[in-house]
């Protein structure tokens, strides 16, 4: 008889998900979960340990590069859960078989150390790329490093203990769905209870992220070497570019270009959204800029100077369409708020639940030491009234109430949406100054992340039998690593301000949002003519994209996506054209063979992306390391 495989037990093999969640009343939902999948689990099985901590800091704080290089190229935040957990298993696993550590990680550790590093990879980063590159962009410098930090961090802690409430009664009662936790939590049950199939998985994503940081550095580090730099990838796309399509087009990305990494995105981003950035990017940068240009309007020829022309487009495209669906989706909103005395009810709670859930007094002490520290942090930096702060903070619990609910139900976080919904707010009570009206929207859109972010990794572990309070403490302890890495990370690979809005970092969501901030602040009347009817005409394909799947739910998946559409205007025309040949690849391998995409799709493309973008950040490094480090040491 053959034994189990390091990392697998009998409760993992023989423990069914219950995914499809319990019936009856909220003490009876509670009763069943408590006694049928918490208790000889979460209330036995070691889970919140130091080298669960430790794996997940670390598999975060490398993630948390790889996210921002990512959302800086492309405005694209990826979730980070599956791959921490991937990684771990297959680490850990390697560490039990040389004899470096003696006992294997519970699933439950695995569990703990996901929540770490999805708050370390991704929940602390997700403004830098999008508020932060906009701030830089409007006033041409950064905020200092402490500002940073400052900001970052108690975004994230606002976040996190936000949604404590919540939790409890979208998870517990309502049972939200929550699509990415249960991906994970089937993941992480695969791993555990297949110990071959888990490796084989980390494998093809460790073979994966290698293949990428090769290509990566041929295609930037040739670059690097004088003798070198003509045998690139980038110098050999290049020659193909100049033959097949000519300095004008080039001029106007209408070109190839060979990034694996955004292949690899849009296989996992499937083939509607695709379709959608290429349809956006060709009608963009192949008919309106040649238009624009022949007419003598656009006069530049480069990326930088064309897209100060058609983000207005893109950008209002997707305030429209986020904003007009958050208020689509009225009848969720309607529950949220409907709901909102639940989360604080007293009644149907179990003695037993109440001493493993996390307690309300830490989510008071959260939200006063947050908002005490905002406010002073927004009054310090920008002169913002303490009263506006305040509102601010309380606008982000009455949105991140929404944008958790509408990520339980359709695994989409609006953190766009939100964050316009309080840039049109504060538009209106303090006119004309952009960086208040740029900070105030990013604390509703870091709130709503992190919380959003929170109750998904919550909802693997409620799946998964895990303790809630342990959970969350591990997902805390991710925010310490993360907002270090991230923003450090950050002020090295952005030590020019020139560099946002680049060919090498277009940062669209920052374009976005600074494009925002700017109409808001000086008019329309101040902008050129051609402008104002980009945003009034992107105004009306956003809503009429989002007013479509409405009217025809069972055709959705062949309607075009506002979000993809609208953003194709912001970056160049090659990445929608990257991530379309990945939906196809993706597509292809998929109808040929199920299983095996199945069980290495996601792993592969990880590893691609994951690879690539460390790659590209140590070759950043490399080139510009001394330079960095006396700036950021102040020399």
């Amino acid at each position: 008889m053959k034994s189990s495989p390091p990392n697998q037990s009998a409760p993992d093999r023989e423990f069914v998900l219950p995914v499809e969640g319990f019936t009856g009343t909220p003490e009876e939902i509670q009763r069943q979960w408590f006694e049928k999948v918490y208790r000889g689990r979460g209330d036995s099985m070691l889970q919140l340990s130091w080298r669960a901590v430790l794996m997940g800091s670390v598999l975060g704080g490398i993630l948390s590069l790889t996210n921002l290089y990512i959302g800086l190229k492309s405005g694209w935040g990826i979730g980070v859960a599956i791959t921490a957990c991937i990684l771990s298993y297959a680490i850990w696993t390697t560490f039990v078989k040389i004899g470096l550590v003696k006992t294997p990680m519970t699933i439950l550790e695995n569990n703990c150390m996901q929540s770490t590093a999805s708050s370390a990879g991704y929940s602390t980063g997700g403004t830098l790329v999008s508020a932060f590159a906009a701030f830089i962009l409007l006033n041409g410098h950064p905020l200092s490093i402490p500002l940073t930090l400052a900001w970052v961090f108690f975004l994230a802690i606002l976040g996190v203990t936000m949604a404590v409430p919540m939790k409890k009664q979208m998870i517990n009662i309502e049972q939200l769905r929550f699509p990415s936790g249960v991906a994970a939590a089937e993941t992480l049950q695969a791993l555990h209870s297949h110990g071959q199939k888990g490796m084989r998985a980390a494998r093809a994503l460790g073979i994966a992220g290698v293949l990428a940081a090769l290509d990566n550095f041929w295609h930037d580090g040739f670059a690097l070497f004088s003798r070198l730099a003509p045998c690139s990838s980038a110098a050999l796309v290049t020659k193909f570019n100049t033959v097949f399509f000519g300095p004008a087009w080039m001029g106007r990305t209408v070109m190839f270009d060979w990034e694996p990494i955004f292949i690899a995105a849009g296989a996992i981003t499937g083939m509607r959204v695709c379709i959608s950035m290429l349809l956006g990017g060709t009608l963009c940068w192949a008919v309106f800029v040649p238009i624009m240009q022949h007419a003598g309007v656009i006069t530049g020829s480069g990326f930088r100077d064309v897209v100060q022309w058609t983000l207005w487009f893109g950008a209002s495209c997707m305030v429209t369409s986020g904003v007009f669906g958050f208020f689509v989706q009225w009848r969720i909103a309607l529950s949220a708020f409907s709901g909102f005395g639940k989360l604080f009810s007293r009644r149907a709670k179990l003695i037993e639940m109440e001493a493993i859930e996390t307690p309300m007094s830490w989510f008071a002490a959260g939200q006063l030491v947050s908002l005490i520290a905002l406010s002073w942090l927004a009054h310090a930096s920008f002169h913002m009234p303490y009263w506006q702060s305040a509102l601010a903070v309380a606008l982000s619990f009455a949105l991140a109430l929404v944008a958790c609910r509408v990520t339980g139900e359709t695994d989409t976080t609006p953190i766009g949406a939100m964050g316009k919904v309080t840039q049109l707010t504060f538009g209106a009570l303090n006119p004309g100054n952009v960086n208040v009206n740029l900070m105030s929207a990013n604390i509703t859109a870091g709130a709503a992340a992190s919380a959003a972010d929170l109750l998904t990794d919550l909802k693997s572990g409620y799946l998964l039998g895990a303790h809630p309070r342990k959970q969350f403490l591990a997902q805390f302890a991710g925010i310490f690593i993360g907002t270090l890495v991230s923003v450090f990370a950050f002020t090295l690979i952005v030590n020019k301000p020139e560099v946002i809005g680049s060919d090498q970092f277009p940062a669209p969501a920052a374009q976005t949002w600074a494009a925002v901030a700017q109409a808001l602040s000086q008019g329309l009347e101040a902008l050129a003519p051609v402008k104002v009817w980009s945003i009034i005409i992107g105004g009306v394909v956003g809503i009429v994209f989002s007013i479509l799947p409405v009217m025809f739910p069972k055709q959705q998946k062949y309607l075009p996506s506002a979000s993809a559409f609208g953003l194709a205007w912001v970056f160049h025309w090659y990445y929608g054209l990257l991530f379309f040949i990945g939906a196809v690849l993706a597509y292809g391998f998929q109808k040929k063979s199920p299983a095996k995409s199945e069980e290495f799709l996601y792993p592969i493309a990880s590893g691609v992306m994951a690879g690539g973008a460390l790659m590209g950040v140590a070759l950043i490094f490399w080139q510009n390391g001394p330079e960095m480090w006396h700036k950021l040491l102040g020399h």
